[in-house]
């Protein structure tokens, strides 16, 4: 890889990384809710999880997942499941509240798993390993690549955060802070429609085959 391709995958990673997502709708309802401080696992989650699912996807997994179909697929349901249940969490959150009762931030492992499951995760990763990478590039340049989009993702996505954190003197009351919160689950939820019609209309398409 040259010099000016590795500039152009780190303007990459950092568009892909602060621009919205499924991530970044959830660190700004983290921001609003618990603050920069206790997000900051949740922070260093997605970086590190995103960064090392790009590193493995490169080794292997993603040209297993794009020659077994059903395997993605079921890969990709799972993670609108898991987004759905998200969603509903961030809905039903408290707000700065540290009562062991309330909601809590995610915690590292947590975020990192998450991205597993992140369909704009998976795309992403799939975009910067094949537009980035020649198929017989050395091993070593996927770590690289890893290493890289979690050390741009990391401050990218933490602004996030921060946006999140300087609403709360804006949504300072619990009526307030239902409409932001309501607000972020459903364009969480907006976030997966696209995924969630297409793995529909493959079961579809599936179911009629058999």
């Amino acid at each position: 890889m040259s010099f000016s391709v590795f500039l152009s995958f780190v303007l990459y990673s950092f568009v892909t990384s602060v621009t919205p997502g499924p991530n970044n709708i959830m660190l700004a309802a983290s921001g609003v809710n618990f603050g920069f401080k206790r997000s900051i696992p949740h922070i260093l989650g997605i970086g590190c999880g995103f960064g090392f699912m790009v590193a493995v996807v490169g080794l292997g997994i993603g040209s297993l997942l794009s020659s077994n179909v059903i395997l993605y697929e079921c890969l990709k349901i799972i993670g609108i499941t898991y987004l759905l249940y998200l969603a509903y969490k961030i809905y039903s959150s408290g707000g700065m509240d540290t009562n062991a009762k309330q909601p809590k931030p995610l915690t590292f492992i947590q975020a990192a798993m998450f991205q597993w499951v992140n369909p704009k995760a998976w795309v992403m990763a799939l975009g910067a390993v094949t537009t980035y990478l020649a198929a017989d590039s050395a091993a070593y340049w996927y770590l690289i690549l890893g290493l890289t989009y979690g050390l741009v993702g990391i401050p990218s996505t933490g602004v996030w955060v921060l946006i999140g954190e300087k609403l709360q003197s804006v949504i300072h009351d619990a009526k307030r802070l239902k409409v932001f919160n309501t607000t972020m689950a459903l364009l969480l939820i907006a976030s997966v429609m696209k995924p969630m019609w297409d793995s529909l209309f493959f079961i579809v398409a599936l179911v009629s085959e058999l």
